[in-house]
Formats: structure tokens, sequence, C-alpha cells
């Protein structure tokens, strides 16, 4: 029976949707704005007269294609195309940057179907058991997690440990600009009707990372990336050794993806980062994370590819979508009239599961898809005069923030912060706490809210936040996190001294 499914998603029109999504998806992510959800908002109107399954098959393949597709930015202009895509900045940029452009784009489509394809095969075989997890997880949790991954950003950020947290905690006073997340009240907009809709996490984040390149690319004149004689391709040959060589930075990072992505609102950025500390902190000596590591990237593309199989196991499943893009997939799944829920897999087996198959199929297509792109376009962007690289890149990153909410107020902001970006990062404070505080403060205020509110009521506010389990494992992590970087540094400073 299941081999009737997969010859089922192996028909001509199910591989050329596959096929057609994940290129969709990829060009479409590495534009700076254009995400993974607006590309699936875009073409859903389109799978309304399809087959159920042919029509999950295109949107799977959009939205995994898509957050492979903001590899490209984030490596080659030091600005993610998705929010994913974040972490890839840290090691994907530095590695460019030295020549290596084309080396890190291969690793990053290696890395992407390994992650892509363990997230599949995990909604295949353990759909119903995780789903499990997400149930488990209450507000609390959910305000607990929040505080984990600022830790961990604050952690991984460079330069000092303070100027980290200063700059997560700036991100997450951000995110109580406009209204409440849960009561609706008007905060901190100074009388500003442009402040009410807040600050919304796309057009920050392009704004604190996109505008400071582009004034970094103007002020100075040589080339933006180093570029050898003869630019032929991506170095696929050199990319796969590293890729073996890597191999349990690779699974590790995607089973990491894939327990992040089946909780809902986590997202790629949260599994991302939890990745990236974990191939940071079982690193080799020799290893310069931050520098242009490419075990950063892989650990980090692994890992956000992996949320894509892992958030569709909550939405199938218990009909609780993951991410906005699982929600819009949701959506599409009602119009057509299927019912989500545990009896899904009983009731739709033959929908389910053939696109469960054609979303393994499609990531497999990625890897051939992916690197052809990613060759034409480091081909592109290393060699594309700065006189038009950079009203391009000016002109894309207008039109995608303005895109999001057709608000030109947006816009403003988003220029707004990246010159003020532009401005901190001379005094060594980095975008990327600013940006994860942004991104977890909505999550971290209305866990908060919820379980203050459940813990007044019954009269437990200390058991609340520390009483539950799940909740004392994610605070211990979150403490071994801010506490064992400055530990492992004093050793290591030791040691040298030691040696000297």
């Amino acid at each position: 029976m299941e081999f009737g499914h997969f010859l089922s998603a192996l028909t001509p029109l199910n591989l050329a949707l596959a096929l057609f999504g994940v290129v969709a998806g990829t060009v479409v992510g590495s534009i700076p704005g254009l995400t993974a959800t607006m590309a699936l908002a875009v073409l859903v109107p389109i799978t309304f007269s399809m087959e159920p399954a042919s029509a999950l098959i295109l949107l799977g393949a959009i939205y995994t294609g898509a957050i492979y597709g903001g590899a490209y930015a984030a490596i080659l202009l030091n600005t993610p195309g998705t929010p994913s895509a974040i972490a890839t900045t840290f090691d994907g940029y530095p590695m460019a940057k030295r020549g290596d452009g084309d080396l890190a784009v291969a690793l990053a489509c290696f890395a992407s179907v390994v992650g892509g394809l363990v997230g599949a095969l995990a909604l295949l075989f353990l759909a119903p058991p995780l789903s499990k997890v997400a149930l488990a997880f209450g507000p609390i949790e959910y305000f607990w997690l929040s505080i984990f991954g600022l830790s961990l950003i604050a952690s991984l950020s460079t330069g000092n440990l303070m100027k980290g947290l200063a700059g997560g905690a700036f991100g997450m006073l951000l995110s109580c600009v406009g209204v409440a997340e849960i009561s609706a009240d008007i905060r901190l907009t100074f009388g500003s009707q442009m402040l009410i809709g807040g600050f919304g996490v796309v057009s920050a984040l392009i704004g604190l990372y996109c505008i400071p390149v582009l004034i970094d690319l103007v002020a100075v004149p040589d080339r933006h990336l180093k570029v050898e004689d003869d630019v032929r391709s991506v170095r696929i040959g050199e990319a796969f050794r590293l890729a073996m060589r890597s191999k349990v930075n690779l699974i590790r990072s995607s089973v990491i993806g894939t327990l992040v992505g089946i909780l809902p609102g986590a997202g790629g950025s949260v599994a991302g980062l939890v990745a990236y500390s974990e191939a940071k902190r079982t690193a080799k000596p020799h290893q310069k994370f931050g520098e242009g590591e490419p075990d950063g990237i892989m650990a980090v593309e692994s890992a956000n590819n992996a949320t894509v199989g892992g958030g569709f196991i909550p939405t199938l499943v218990l009909g609780i979508p993951g991410t906005p893009p699982d929600a819009i997939v949701l959506g599409a799944l009602l119009v057509q009239g299927v019912r989500t829920g545990p009896t899904m897999f009983q009731q739709s087996g033959s929908i389910v599961f053939t696109f469960i198959y054609g979303l393994l199929i499609a990531t497999v297509l990625m890897l051939p898809a992916g690197l052809l792109i990613g060759r034409y376009a480091y081909k592109s962007i290393v060699t594309i005069p700065k006189a038009v690289l950079v009203p391009s890149v000016a002109f894309m990153t207008i039109i995608g923030t303005f895109a999001i909410r057709n608000s030109v107020s947006d816009v403003l902001i988003m220029l707004g912060l990246g010159v003020f970006g532009w401005i901190i990062g001379r005094f060594g404070f980095a975008a990327s706490p600013i940006v994860l505080g942004l991104i977890l403060g909505p999550i971290a205020e209305q866990g908060f809210v919820q379980g203050w509110t459940i813990g007044a009521a019954t009269g437990n506010l200390t058991g609340m936040f520390f009483g539950r389990p799940i909740s004392q494992a994610i605070l211990a992590f979150t403490l071994v996190t801010l506490i064992l970087p400055p530990l492992m540094a004093r050793r290591r400073a030791r040691k040298e001294e030691r040696h000297t």
C-alpha cells in the first residue's frame, strides 16, 4: 500500500510540481523580504483546483525551497533571505569574504537536503508519537523556551556577553511596541500612528542586516567579496567531502531541527541557533566559529530545513500549525475538505502518505536544482559591478519590506533600523541578538502573561513557573548556556598560560 503511495508521488505531474516548487521557493527565499510565508500565500489559490495530494506536494516543495534559498543572501550579502537563515550569516559571510562563497553555497545545499530528508522521514515514521511532545508544551514552557533562545544568541554573539544580552533585551523591548499580545493595549508608540503596527520581524531583519551592508558597499571602493580570476561553479566535490566528514554534526543538527520544528511558534530561527550552539559546544580546538567555519553553516542549514518536516507533524496530526507557512498549508487543506487531526492518517492516509513521499522527492530534487541555482547566483553576485548591485539590492529590500503589509511605515522603520544598526555596529553590537529578541519577545510575553494568569488563579505562581518538569529542564539548559561559555574561555586562557 505504501509503495502505491510512493508511485503516486512519482507521477509526471507531481514530479513537475515538486521541481517547480523547489525552484520557485529557492528564488523567492533568496530575495530579502520575500519569505516562505509570502510565497505560499501567493500560490495557494493555484492549488484550489488541484487534487489534495498534488496541492500539498507543491506547497511543501515551495516551503522547503524557500528555507534553503534564504542561505544565498545570508552567505553572499550578509542578509538573511528568511529569518531561518539568521545564524547562517555567522560563518557564511566570513567564508564568502575570504573567497569561499562558492563552497559555502554548496555546503548549505548539501546540509539543507540532509536536514529536509531527516525532517520528512520523522514525519513519515514518527508523526503520532512526536506530536505528543507539542501537546506537553504549555504557555510557561514557551516562555522559558524563548528565554533559552535569547540566552543562546547572547552567548553566540561576537564580542562580549553583555553586549549580546543588551542587544537581545533591546530586541525584546522593540517587540513590545504597538498592540499588546494579550490585552491589546497600545504601548510605547508615543502618539505615533506609524508605530501602532509595531516593528515587523521581516522589516527589522532587512533593515538591521541589509542596510549596513549597502552602506559599507557604497563606502568601500573594493569588491565586497574576494573573487578568483575564473569563477566556474560551486565546489561540489569539496563540499561533499566536508559534509561526509561532518556526518555527526549534520544528523545531530537535523534531529534538533525536527524536534524544535514540532513546537508551534518556535520555527527555523530558534532551531538554527540551538543547532549552531551545540555544534560550537562540541567543536574541536582548531575550529573557529564565527570566522568562516563550514560546520557552522551545515549545522544551521540542516536544522532549519528539518523544521519543515517537523513543523508538519503538529499541523497534520493535531491541526496546530507549527509556523506561519504551516498555517497557510493548513488553510489549503481545509479548503480542499481534508480534516486534520489524530484520525487523519487513517481517514485520509492516501493523501498524507503521497504528500510525505512527494516532500521527500522534492528534497532530493533540491540537490541538483539548488547547486545549479547556487552556481549562477554566486557567479552573478561576485562579478556584478557595484553600480548595479547596490541599487538592485536596495530596490529589492524596499519592495520586499513594503510587500509584507503594504505599508510605507514598514519601509521607513526598516530604513531607520538599518541606519541604527550600522551605527551600533561601529561599537561592536551585533544585529542578531536584536532580531532574535524581536522574534522571541511576543512568544515570551504571551507565555508569561498566560502563565501568570493561570498561576494567580490557582494560587500557585511559583509552582507554575518553576514546578513543571519540562520548564525545569529548559531553565537548566539556559543556565548552562549562560555559565558555560565564560568558564570554557577561562579554562582555555589558563591552558594557553601554561603552554607559554
